[in-house]
């Protein structure tokens, strides 16, 4: 189980900035707010916060997505790893993205992360969030065993889309601390990732969280450690669609 490390940046500013239903299209890229950035240092048992500043300069920005069933907990662990706060209701007919400045292992990055909705009606929307992800959370209930069935389709369709035999992802067993509601193993959560070849991480949104920053930074710790030609290959392709013109 991968533990809370490091120093954790949190965005003063940090807000949700579009929120999509069914029909709409997603709105033009947002801005991160610049200004003073509060981190978090969790290497010790109490939490010691200093301020600090993200660069200036371009620094690179990792589009993450959320991807599960509905009610597994995708919504509150976004919110608690964006706002440090947990939000027990929240509306699950929504997609909601974020973004924000945050330090990773010493190095800045503007971290873009949709929230996706996990109902069937919005099943027509994947395909489009997944063209655009760079790194995906797999999320499932250990309270729901369908929820932890369906993944194996999550993980399918995203290589299919990305036309990969890998892609940088990560399994999240979310709501471990409803210890009397389990229904998921942590064994059996960790012979899903291994036969998917991708990490697994248990995490709970509830305060106090447990590994909700490391899951997100552990996805971008796989982006960033993949082959310079897969990335670059990657970032070709990105420009391409970028500047590619339709004639009518």
């Amino acid at each position: 189980m991968f533990r809370e490390q490091g120093s954790v940046a949190i965005n003063d500013a940090v807000m949700s900035t579009t929120r999509l239903r069914r029909g709409l299209q997603e709105k033009a890229l947002r801005q991160p707010v610049p200004g003073p950035t509060a981190c978090l240092d969790m290497s010790g048992s109490a939490q010691k916060i200093k301020m600090s500043k993200p660069p200036n300069e371009n620094v690179t920005t990792y589009k993450l997505v959320v991807v599960g069933d509905g009610g597994v907990g995708k919504s509150a662990l976004t919110i608690q790893f964006f706002q440090k706060m947990f939000v027990q209701d929240y509306d699950p007919t929504i997609e909601d993205s974020y973004i924000q400045h945050t330090e990773i292992d010493g190095k800045w990055c503007i971290l873009d992360v949709l929230d996706t909705a996990g109902q069937e009606e919005f099943s027509a929307m994947r395909e489009q969030y997944m063209r655009k992800g760079d790194g995906f959370l797999l999320v499932f209930s250990v309270t729901d065993i369908i929820s932890y069935e369906n993944i194996k389709n999550f993980f399918t369709q995203i290589l299919r889309v990305k036309d990969r035999e890998s892609y940088p992802m990560i399994l999240v067993a979310n709501k471990v601390d409803l210890v009397h509601l389990r229904k998921v193993t942590e064994e059996q959560g960790r012979e899903l990732a291994a036969s998917l070849k991708i990490p697994y991480i248990e995490t709970s949104a509830k305060d106090p969280p447990l590994n909700v920053d490391t899951a997100f930074h552990e996805v971008v710790r796989i982006i960033r450690n993949q082959p310079v030609e897969v990335r670059e290959k990657k970032r070709r392709k990105h420009a391409f669609h970028r500047n590619k013109c339709t004639i009518l």
